[in-house]
């Protein structure tokens, strides 16, 4: 059973709560028919970025798939080496010839990497005025990053993509999110499946008769956090849409929450450069 709810973001689009990943899956038919499966399994939303090298087989998938392209939330994002008003439009006109769609419904700037992005984020609120793109946000900004951007700019950003596990919730900036309803959104969601044996995470998930997986999608799911799980294993594919039929009651979500200390299994964004 998947859900296909949405969330309204701040300038009124409507974005799937629940969206495919493509990070780290192979360019070519690995990615190619592991997004045509989870278009078939029910997913309406699918994430990419130039970075990933991906993004044409993506668009081929999506073209292929029969569905109408307004049922459809397709997601990337500019790299580090683009940052940069011109580079910026000149990467969008890349990664969108390399997707072969019209427009791009959500553009992210991807890192933050200690640059001018305020110059990227202008190229993006033009590609915005223009129809190029529906919506345009961040990812893996922290809360400093952010209010540089809403300082010193026109367009709010519709979504923050943050690493986001019980294991490194970021109340802080959740809460900052929210004050400026910029809505939160889960890379990695599932800790490359890292903790799956944790007792915390086993219990519940013996206690749902479902997977681990399941569990932590469902957690990011009554946090209202949009999540992006990534499978090439069709049965698992399928299984981690399968989360829109059980609840977490409050005691399982706060023994969840309490899981978190602050861990991260990706760079830290003060850090990365690339």
């Amino acid at each position: 059973m998947i859900s296909t709810s949405s969330t309204t973001l701040n300038n009124g689009v409507q974005m799937p709560w629940l969206g495919f990943g493509v990070f780290q899956i192979p360019p070519g038919e690995t990615t190619y028919n592991s997004v045509r499966t989870a278009l078939q399994a029910g997913y309406r939303a699918v994430d990419t970025a130039a970075v990933y090298g991906n993004e044409a087989d993506v668009g081929r998938a999506i073209r292929d798939s029969g569905l109408d392209r307004q049922q459809l939330f397709l997601t990337t994002k500019v790299w580090i080496t683009d940052h940069g008003y011109d580079n910026t439009l000149r990467a969008f006109e890349t990664s969108k010839g390399k997707i072969g769609l019209e427009t791009i419904d959500l553009y992210l700037i991807h890192w933050p990497a200690r640059a001018e992005f305020t110059e990227t984020w202008r190229a993006m609120e033009r590609l915005l005025q223009e129809g190029q793109v529906r919506a345009i946000g961040v990812s893996n900004f922290l809360k400093h990053h952010l209010q540089t951007l809403i300082e010193k700019s026109e367009v709010v950003p519709a979504v923050n993509q943050v690493e986001f596990h019980p294991f490194n919730v970021q109340p802080a900036l959740l809460e900052f999110c929210g004050e400026h309803d910029i809505r939160v959104e889960a890379w990695s969601p599932l800790i490359r499946a890292r903790y799956f044996d944790h007792p915390v995470i086993a219990d519940i998930a013996a206690a749902h008769r479902c997977s681990p997986a399941q569990v932590m999608i469902r957690w990011d799911l009554q946090h209202e956090v949009i999540t992006i799980p990534r499978s090439t294993q069709e049965a698992h594919i399928r299984q981690n849409a399968e989360v829109f039929d059980f609840q977490l009651s409050a005691e399982e979500m706060s023994r969840l929450d309490a899981l978190d200390e602050g861990m991260r299994i990706g760079p830290d964004p003060d850090e990365f450069t690339g």
